[in-house]
């Protein structure tokens, strides 16, 4: 049976099973009637005034006006980009780049498709046999899922059409002479993802509120937020396996064989470029549109639920005209950085590529708080007869705003090749080889997650201390409201967080394009550019200016993933109090005020011994995570190595086959959708089990991921960046390529590439798709317990626990190199692998 049999044999066993299993519960489960977030009901937006006339429903529609000129801003720059001049050999490349990122996409979405089925089992089981709830809703949820899933799948492949086209523009566009093409064509692609990526997910959401049924919204943005999650966690997980076997494949033969970076006859660079986009386009591209709509999600429901309803339409309007004032405020910030940038740097011979990337994060940053403030004050000036809280909730967003600018520029202090830590990572390779080279990345690594806590416990200390004035006549627990707001802010400014990030891709993929192409070898090329574009290429500036701005990319990479991490981790806060509404209850006082049913509340404690055990196994869950898809990284890589020395052609050839290059990508493609199955199964069986063993328990085993989690993912994407750029720096400004020093700091970075592009990111969204799906999951047993079926839910607990021991089994397991070691003895003394 070959591979792909065997993978698709596992696949229907295992649907086959959940599905047999959760039929069990409809059959012996009773219905009794409890309340959840799909019984949510939205008010009449059009019941309340702002601005002195405008009703809430007319403000919302202006909301969709701005989301589809953000669309057609974003497909014009699509458009543009296309548009560009390219050399047909560059061209040639960066479609065969697209073309393998085509297959990795549809295998991937099939993939999907195939996992929404367990989703969709547990959906339909909970909602209509469990829930009774009538058939169009059901069937609602389900369709809402399918709409959240093609959302992160649509803009993940917008997303590597766009960087297809700019990556190979703009190693052309580095021929002119000028580095200020090499920046500024990368930013637009990115604020073409960005704004298409936003508009898209905020015309989505807006739809939902104004054009469904009141009754039907709350099933329709759970299914929606789940279905998004799952595409997410798909795409992020996968993409990270793939990008780093590809990309350790590929750097190691720059030590075996001496030979350059994106060499054109190793045949596993395309699918290293492949990877770029499946790990650093696709994943960030699905993940950033999961985040900005699962927040919004959170803190809809949370209005909902803790607000009174004379308040809630206020609150909705409000949050939804700073998230349309902010797409306005980036695409702003855009233009006037660009014709400061231009002004600046458009026909300069030598530039900084991180300062105007920094300066448009900043103007941004600044720009949206002032936004902030205006529009709340003129759309809550008198909340709950308040005339303070307008500018109170604005501080408590820009505490998450001004997050989106400080964290970056705090992890640059880690990752920038300028930083003292990754100066410190070539010293120490100077001498000690690549031992001491890991030894000084997991210094930053460490000191980056201390700093990136206090700058986390700092920010959401100020969004505390401003909701302390929020009386509890608006909200029950305003401190958990706030740290929504918060994680909202992060995202604020979403096109242009999304865009600086998306710059990474388009730098690393230009320089290999540039490498592929072998455009220096073209007969007659300097006359033939001059003839058919007007200007002689400059090789040398084009390279040197190439390098330089691949520098920029990785900072920039790696400032974005904090913040997505972070806005995971806080936006889980409000997610989870959600979870403690439905389990603990309300109660409303005497002098009607609501607040959470005290005597239940106490099983959030230490004294709870559930709760206790729940913190202690989110942790072990998250470093299982983090070993299993390393795991998988390192599997593939060594099957990809393998392949690529029995191959690799040096002599008589100047390019890999494209047979070749193809094989590479489809043993990435085979260990990611390997270890992707062995991931999510053991996550997904995970969730099941806590969910039905103890519902505090399952809190705090929310609470354990997300804060385990935060530190583990900065910790190792900060590690992984000091590994990256110390490489450039060697490779840039001490131009020392083929040194001892050299192969040093390749080694640290391969290190660091499952660190910083495999674990740690996907972290964000197996976080998200926990919380979420734990909505569902420990509401069916909760259900179970209440129909008299307490010993039920204590039996499948345990076998969701033993299913999901089964795949964290597989996931190391199921996935090692398998090399006796009387081949590797045989190995060592003949100097070759034996037959």
């Amino acid at each position: 049976m070959n591979p792909t049999s065997r993978m698709d044999a596992l696949r229907a066993s295992v649907t086959g099973t959940a599905v047999r299993v959760l039929g069990l519960l409809a059959v012996l489960a009773s219905g009794t009637a409890r309340a959840s977030e799909a019984d949510l009901v939205l008010p009449d937006f059009s019941s309340v005034s702002f601005l002195g006339g405008l009703n809430g429903r007319a403000l919302l529609m202006a909301g969709i006006a701005v989301s589809i000129f953000g669309l057609a801003f974003g497909f014009m720059q699509y458009t543009a980009l296309r548009n560009l001049p390219v050399h047909k050999s560059m061209l040639e490349i960066s479609e065969l780049i697209y073309e393998t990122c085509k297959t990795y996409l549809i295998t991937q979405g099939k993939f999907i498709l195939i996992l929404e089925v367990l989703i969709g089992a547990v959906m339909v089981v909970y909602f209509g046999f469990l829930r009774h709830m009538e058939f169009v809703k059901v069937a609602a949820i389900l369709v809402f899922s399918l709409i959240g899933i093609a959302g992160s799948y649509g803009v993940a492949w917008f997303g590597i059409r766009v960087n297809t086209f700019a990556n190979s523009r703009t190693a052309f566009a580095s021929l002119r002479g000028k580095p200020y093409p090499t920046y500024a064509i990368p930013l637009q692609a990115g604020m073409s993802i960005g704004m298409v990526l936003i508009s898209t997910e905020l015309l989505l959401m807006l739809i939902i509120l104004l054009f469904v049924p009141a009754d039907f919204a709350g099933p329709c943005f759970i299914g929606f937020a789940i279905g998004e999650s799952l595409g997410a966690s798909v795409l992020r997980i996968a993409g990270g396996i793939f990008t780093k076997i590809a990309d350790i494949g590929s750097d190691l033969m720059k030590i075996v064989f001496k030979i350059k970076e994106d060499d054109a006859r190793n045949p596993g660079v395309i699918a290293d470029c492949t990877g770029d986009n499946a790990g650093d386009s696709v994943g960030p591209s699905a993940d950033g549109f999961e985040t900005y709509g699962v927040t919004g999600v959170a803190l809809i429901t949370f209005i909902l639920l803790a607000v009174p309803p004379q308040y809630q339409v206020q609150l909705l309007v409000w949050i939804f005209m700073m998230r349309i004032v902010m797409v306005l405020a980036s695409l702003g910030s855009y233009g006037l950085n660009g014709i400061i940038q231009g002004g600046k740097y458009k026909n300069a011979d030598h530039m900084n590529f991180e300062h105007p990337l920094t300066f448009l994060v900043w103007l941004t940053s600044i720009v949206s708080v002032a936004l902030t403030f205006l529009v709340s004050y003129l759309l809550i000036p008198n909340l709950a007869d308040d005339g303070s809280l307008w500018w109170k909730m604005s501080a408590i967003i820009t505490c998450g705003t001004l997050a989106g600018a400080i964290i970056p520029e705090a992890i640059k202090v880690f990752t920038s090749t300028e930083s003292r830590h990754v100066r410190e990572v070539v010293t120490a390779s100077r001498e000690g080889g690549a031992s001491l080279n890991v030894i000084s990345g997991l210094v930053a690594g460490n000191f980056s997650a201390y700093w990136m806590g206090i700058i986390i416990a700092a920010l959401m200390g100020g969004a505390y201390f401003f909701s302390l004035d929020i009386p509890n006549t608006l909200m029950i627990a305003p401190a958990v409201f706030a740290f929504g707001l918060v994680a909202f802010g992060f995202l604020g400014m979403g096109p242009v967080t999304i865009a600086v990030d998306s710059y990474g891709p388009v730098t690393d993929n230009a320089q290999s394009v540039y490498e592929l192409s072998l455009i220096e070898n073209v007969p007659n090329v300097k006359a033939e550019v001059q003839k058919d574009f007007g200007f002689t290429p400059d090789f040398e500036k084009g390279k040197e200016y190439l390098e330089e701005n691949d520098g920029a990319g990785n900072t920039f990479k790696a400032t974005a993933k904090p913040v997505l991490i972070g806005t995971a981790v806080v936006g889980a806060t409000t997610m989870i109090f959600s979870i403690i509404v439905i389990l603990v209850g309300i109660n409303t006082g005497a002098d009607g005020l609501r607040m959470l049913n005290a005597a239940n509340a106490a099983n959030l404690s230490l004294l709870h011994a559930p709760f206790l055990l729940g913190l202690v196994t989110g942790g072990a869950v998250i470093y299982w995570f983090s070993g299993a898809s390393m795991q998988a990284v390192s599997t593939g890589a060594y099957r990809a190595v393998e392949f690529i020395k029995a191959n690799i052609k040096l002599e008589g050839v100047e390019k890999a086959s494209v047979e070749d290059s193809k094989r590479v990508v489809e043993i990435c493609t085979q260990y990611a959708q390997k270890g992707m199955l062995n991931i999510f199964l053991g996550v997904f069986f995970s969730t099941l089990a806590f969910a039905f063993l103890e519902p505090y328990f399952f809190v705090g085993y929310l609470i354990s991921i997300a804060i385990f989690g935060l530190y583990q993912a900065v910790f190792m994407a900060n590690a992984g960046g000091a590994w990256d750029n110390a490489k450039k720096l060697v490779e840039t400004e001490l131009k020392a390529k083929g040194t001892d020093l050299h192969a040093a700091t390749v080694v640290g970075d391969t290190v660091g590439d499952p660190f910083k592009d495999t674990s740690s990111v996907a972290l964000n969204p197996v976080i998200k798709f926990t919380t979420l799906f734990g909505l569902l999951a420990v509401e069916l047993a909760v259900e179970l317990s209440a129909a008299g079926q307490r010993t039920l839910t204590t039996v499948l607990a345990g076998a969701f626990f033993v299913a999901s021991m089964v795949f964290v089994y597989r996931s190391f397991y199921g996935m090692r190199i398998e090399t006796p070691m009387a081949a590797i003895a045989g190995e060592d003394k003949a100097g070759v692998k034996p037959a």
